[in-house]
């Protein structure tokens, strides 16, 4: 199932969503910390599914690291499984503000994140419903469900403007 816009949910998203929409926020608090350090404005957050705890989350660190691995999701996802002692996070859910990109993608499959919840699209770089559509090759170990678009409009306007003050 595909959310594609947050006018367009229906009644059993809606009441999936509840919870969502509040680790989404949290998504976006780390997207606005990584923008006040000059970072591409993205978070994530990766979330215990059965218990609703939040595991880990983060910020782009590209630039601060000086590391182009330095995602959000993957770093979300690295302290995820230090912080469980596995390199599998199942029954854990990733919310993240932008679609993640094919290195991301692969990360979330090896991981076997359990499901993946994306603000925008990223029509450039994203590796998910854009560009390489990692979940849907062959040679995927692992597809998470996919929910995409959850507070795209937000995202996109969060990433445009960060875009438009570098110009």
């Amino acid at each position: 199932m595909y959310v594609l816009d947050d006018l367009n949910l229906n009644i059993e998203s809606i009441v999936m969503n509840k919870s969502a929409n509040t680790f989404m926020e949290l998504a976006f608090a780390e997207a606005i910390a990584a923008e006040e350090i000059g970072e591409v404005p993205v978070g994530a957050v990766v979330v215990d599914s059965l218990s609703g705890e939040v595991i880990s989350a983060a910020g782009n660190r590209v630039e601060v690291h000086h590391d182009p691995s330095a995602h959000a999701e993957l770093i979300a996802i690295q302290r995820a499984s230090h912080k469980r002692m596995s390199p599998r996070l199942i029954n854990c859910d990733l919310y993240v503000t932008l679609e993640p990109c094919p290195m991301c993608a692969q990360a979330i499959s090896y991981a076997r994140i359990r499901r993946l919840y994306f603000g925008a699209l990223d029509s450039k770089g994203g590796g998910v419903e854009s560009g390489a559509r990692i979940f849907h090759q062959s040679s995927c170990r692992h597809k998470p469900e996919i929910y995409g678009g959850l507070c795209a409009g937000r995202s996109a306007d969060m990433l445009r403007n960060f875009f438009q003050s570098k110009r």
